[in-house]
């Protein structure tokens, strides 16, 4: 299998989709990210960094003598940081140095990438003895609709996006089975973290399943959804009473061996 990655950086729906990711997820991811000790001086590498958000967060906590290295396939409107660098890069195909990292993290990258336990390992041998690695993966099989004028049109939403993440390679569900890969690839310290927030017209998450009507367009269609059900989904959702639970996101540590 192939992969294509499903989500892009540029343009308008890129842009909502890194607003929407941050807003939802850069308080979970940073708070511990920050649990690990980073401080001045360390060496860090944000896999899959989108439009930097973690990324930056990281080059302010190394300063002034640490580093950050920001790697995406698609580079586009990363910040300029005296501490952070950004270059493109594939996770699934181009090398890492070996042993040059005090901390690691990938977030909602590696569900895209059929060589995804692969690519643990190839992390694991980046990061220096004792460094940490974190990955923050959703899991899409747990997102009940809880309220809503039209329940089976948005289930029908939900199962037809991962369809069409399956179809390019991708693994929705691979966030429960992150801990095992970490295991697998020699990791100690081992903790997953599970988190669950509500979707609701307003918020973050909801807002993301939004976008994802017009970022996915193409996809949804072939997935079996028509442009009419995607309208409808939208108004479905806009409702004030609207209420789903979100995807499961695990937030998992491991730390190599010493």
């Amino acid at each position: 299998m192939t992969q294509t990655y499903v989500f892009t950086n540029d343009g308008p729906h890129g842009a909502e989709q890194h607003r929407c990711l941050a807003a939802s997820y850069d308080p979970i991811t940073t708070e511990r990210l920050a649990s690990t000790g980073v401080t001045d001086g360390w060496h860090c590498l944000d896999v899959g960094a989108g439009r930097g958000s973690i990324a930056r967060w990281l080059a302010q906590r190394v300063a002034p003598t640490g580093s950050v290295l920001a790697a995406d396939i698609e580079l586009d409107s990363i910040a300029s940081h005296p501490n952070l660098t950004a270059v493109k890069h594939d996770i699934a195909h181009d090398p890492l140095p070996t042993a040059q990292f005090d901390l690691i993290v990938a977030r909602m990258v590696l569900q895209h990438v059929p060589q995804r336990n692969e690519s643990v390992r190839k992390l694991v041998d980046a990061l220096k003895p004792g460094g940490w690695l974190q990955i923050d993966e959703v899991d899409t099989a747990y997102e009940p609709v809880l309220l809503a004028a039209d329940a089976a049109l948005y289930e029908k939403f939900l199962a037809a996006k991962t369809s069409h993440m399956r179809s390019q390679g991708g693994d929705p569900e691979w966030g429960r089975k992150v801990a095992g890969a970490m295991r697998a690839a020699g990791l100690v310290d081992i903790d997953p973290r599970p988190h669950i927030a509500s979707r609701y017209a307003g918020s973050p998450e909801l807002a993301l399943q939004f976008n994802h009507t017009y970022q996915l367009r193409d996809g949804l269609l072939a997935a079996g959804m028509t442009d009419a059900e995607l309208a409808r989904v939208r108004e479905v959702m806009a409702d004030p009473e609207f209420r789903a639970t979100s995807s499961v996101l695990h937030s998992v540590q491991g730390r190599k061996r010493s």
